[in-house]
């Protein structure tokens, strides 16, 4: 017990040394933290999806991720494990996450992530992009895809596009 309380005190104290004066630049301030969306909101997110994604089961999806956690993140500011993390997975231009070291393959891939390449990369990722380095075998099952893009939609802050406005 006092050894434990002796641990904890110089790391209390080895703690409170951070950012005193001397140290390189003070740490800027964390954005404040997006509230989690709410099972409304979540549901409304899903009607607005084009189909099949719109009918997806969100439950199942989250599941059939479950796969993904061990090296994937997906939450806003999430750190790169040994994938990148997958905030604002869609849009993004595939290989360019900062702060990821992505193979030469994805790197070069030259497409945007939207839900059919992601449909083809979760089939297989091994013959989609060969000479990627992810060991994932794939989900075999459209319907667990289909679930599992939907699923990333509502839960990496994807936004719909805006539909084109008609003239005046």
């Amino acid at each position: 017990m006092t050894r434990t309380l002796a641990l904890l005190s110089a790391l209390g104290l080895a703690l409170t040394g951070c950012g005193q004066a001397g140290s390189a630049a003070p740490a800027a301030p964390a954005a404040p933290a997006r509230p989690e969306a709410t099972p409304a909101e979540k549901a409304a997110l899903l009607a607005s999806l084009p189909a099949p994604y719109d009918t997806a089961d969100l439950d199942n999806g989250r599941r059939a991720f479950a796969r993904c956690r061990s090296c994937h993140t997906i939450t806003e500011g999430g750190p790169n494990m040994t994938g990148p993390n997958l905030w604002g997975i869609f849009g993004r231009t595939a290989g360019t996450h900062a702060g990821y070291n992505y193979s030469a393959t994805v790197k070069a891939a030259g497409f945007t992530w939207d839900a059919d390449h992601l449909d083809h990369w979760l089939e297989n990722p091994r013959t989609f992009l060969p000479g990627n380095k992810m060991t994932f075998p794939g989900l075999p099952d459209p319907t667990d895809r289909r679930d599992v893009i939907a699923f990333l939609k509502v839960e990496t802050g994807y936004t719909a596009p805006a539909s084109p406005t008609t003239g005046p």
